[in-house]
């Protein structure tokens, strides 16, 4: 019983914070909305030696493309990377592709062409925690530069 009581004690505290505060009409003034026009990175991935979009990349490309609707897109910075399977030639040209594909899609998304910069790695530009986990390396780093529109 006595538990009880202590949780319920704990409870009214809880909630009693959350109450109206003397010299404070409107606690919205206190809560932003987060900026959505603003520098965002995110990836997409690929199936091994692949460079058609899958859905998921599609989803990825579409909600990012979405988030920043109404943005000034500055620029935009496609890296396309590989594993280390096969050799340097086919990684490096499976980057661009990647990196290609990305863009298109994200140029299909109404986002403006001038603005891209396009860039292929292969297997030696990819980063990934402490070097290993190969399926991390299969994708393309999309780093945006985007203000709200004056």
């Amino acid at each position: 019983m006595m538990r009880t009581i202590v949780i319920a004690g704990l409870a009214g505290l809880t909630v009693a914070g959350c109450g109206w505060t003397p010299g404070m009409s409107d606690r919205s003034a206190l809560v932003a909305e987060p900026n959505q026009c603003a520098a965002k990175r995110f990836e997409v991935y690929f199936a091994e030696g692949e460079a058609r979009l899958t859905q998921p990349a599609l989803q990825a490309i579409g909600l990012n493309a979405t988030q920043l609707q109404g943005c000034d897109i500055r620029s935009v910075r496609v890296v396309g990377l590989a594993d280390a399977q096969g050799g340097a030639a086919a990684n490096q040209a499976l980057s661009e592709r990647r990196a290609v594909a990305v863009t298109e899609a994200l140029v299909a998304a109404g986002w403006p062409s001038p603005a891209f910069e396009v860039i292929a790695a292969g297997d030696t530009g990819a980063t990934t925690p402490q070097g290993t986990n190969e399926p991390l390396r299969r994708r393309t780093e999309v780093l945006v530069d985007a203000a709200p529109r004056a």
